[in-house]
């Protein structure tokens, strides 16, 4: 069944399929003068009035068997070798938005590494020495640095003991020994000793930084941390002043 849809521009009436209007959502191009229009609001009641219809703009598109005419000869010029006209053509991507889109996913692609290797620039120094002078040149312009690992739980106190020194009341001895588990070398933990009376409640809380545990030698060394599977031996003297305590809890930790 055939309809007739009218130019909202130029008031010229065709008559048109509904397989026609549906090819592109309803849009029609004029054949007379060449407007886009909605060809489904342009409809038009035949019984109603009289029309008085040109030849179907989409004509030489769906029939194959008509041979365009030059315009300005009796109908529209609908050249079927010529491009598809413009309601029949899919609309294609602009190469500057493309080029902005691709360029957005290389930012958001490079971002994400660049984020992922400072989280794990240490892991990552350790288990990748080829990737170190890299890290190093990176964090230099960044403001930072590639420190070692910190994994506590592959850092253990293997024993620890506290014994009272002779030449005074308040001094003591603390005894540790230091192992880490790690399969890589790692930075030097903080200790917190904590000194308790005979109910277990803390009389005393000492936190050690490895420049307080650490000999002179190990000190000069502590950029290259603690080399794996190695176990570190220390001797802490402490004055706890006039607190007395019975026992102790010994913790390592890694500050923020």
């Amino acid at each position: 069944m055939s309809l007739i849809t009218r130019c909202q521009v130029c008031a010229t009436a065709f008559r048109v399929h509904r397989t026609q209007l549906a090819a592109r959502g309803g849009k029609v191009r004029c054949g007379k003068c060449g407007t886009v229009f909605d060809g489904i609001s342009g409809l038009v009641d035949e019984a109603a009035q009289r029309v008085h219809l040109e030849p179907s703009p989409q004509l030489g598109l769906f029939d194959p068997s008509r041979r365009p005419r030059p315009a300005g000869q009796g109908g529209p010029a609908l050249p079927l070798d010529g491009p598809l006209p413009d309601f029949l053509v899919e609309e294609a991507s602009s190469p500057h938005l493309t080029l902005a889109w691709a360029l957005l996913v290389l930012v958001t692609a490079a971002t994400l590494v660049a984020q992922v290797g400072y989280r794990y620039r240490a892991e990552i120094g350790v288990l990748v020495p080829a990737a170190r002078g890299t890290l190093d040149a990176a964090c230099r312009l960044a403001g930072c640095r590639v420190p070692l690992p910190r994994r506590p739980e592959l850092m253990s106190i293997d024993s620890s003991d506290l014994q009272a020194d002779p030449r005074s009341e308040s001094l003591i001895v603390l005894n540790a020994l230091l192992r880490n588990r790690a399969p890589f070398p790692q930075e030097y933990p903080s200790l917190e000793l904590t000194l308790t009376d005979d109910g277990d409640k803390p009389v005393l809380r000492r936190v050690l930084a490895p420049a307080d545990y650490l000999d002179k030698a190990r000190a000069a060394l502590a950029t290259q941390g603690i080399a794996p599977g190695v176990e570190l031996a220390l001797r802490v003297n402490l004055d706890t002043g006039p607190a007395r305590a019975t026992g102790y809890r010994l913790y390592l930790f890694y500050p923020q």
